[in-house]
């Protein structure tokens, strides 16, 4: 049990200096020496643990898919109105600020579309949790008369999608224009503005 325990606190120590790695260097230049030599270790002993830096980009960002959904989930899942509901699940979904190293990474795995199918699988898996976290609120928002849209609940889910991804993207580059603030204030305006709201 103690030596299982040591392994999944060692990949959580792997996974945490690929992402201050990634969050000064960007993705496109990582490479196991570098997160080996922020956790101080040897390449070798990284490669126990994970086949190829493939294997420990799949892994981490397997910790990104948690915060970013399974926590949003579970704050959403404390909520009974969904105006609250769509609020939260709108502010979860956005970075803390320019140095949120994870969701880089995650953003950086967007621009990496199309290079690996193993990219590709998980940054439309990312995608499809978004999608259903919108589309779950919205749904109850409209069975229980409180939303009443003027589009279907899909293009609703994709427009919010589509604004909570590039509001970040803005945010994690430190473009000073757009603030995290800025961004919750925005998205709330217009998920009010096509008739989910008021949001708070």
């Amino acid at each position: 049990m103690a030596r299982t325990k040591n392994q999944a606190h060692r990949r959580e120590a792997l996974i945490s200096a690929t992402l201050e790695t990634v969050g000064e260097s960007g993705l496109r230049s990582l490479s196991l020496a570098d997160v080996a030599r922020r956790a101080g270790l040897t390449r070798g002993a990284i490669l126990y643990y994970y086949e190829d830096l493939d294997a420990l980009l799949v892994e981490t960002h397997r910790a990104g898919v948690q915060r970013f959904c399974d926590s949003r989930d579970d704050a959403i899942a404390g909520i009974s109105d969904p105006r609250d509901q769509l609020a939260t699940a709108i502010d979860e979904g956005l970075p803390s600020g320019p140095d949120d190293a994870l969701m880089r990474l995650l953003y950086e795995f967007d621009v990496l579309a199309g290079t690996s199918a193993a990219h590709d699988e998980m940054v439309e898996g990312m995608f499809t949790r978004q999608m259903e976290i919108y589309r779950r609120v919205l749904t109850a928002g409209v069975a229980s008369g409180v939303f009443s849209l003027t589009m279907p609940i899909e293009q609703m889910a994709m427009n919010l999608v589509a604004l909570e991804d590039a509001y970040g993207l803005h945010i994690v580059a430190g473009n000073s224009l757009i603030t995290v603030e800025a961004a919750k204030a925005a998205m709330r305006a217009a998920a009010e503005g096509l008739g989910a709201g008021p949001t708070g």
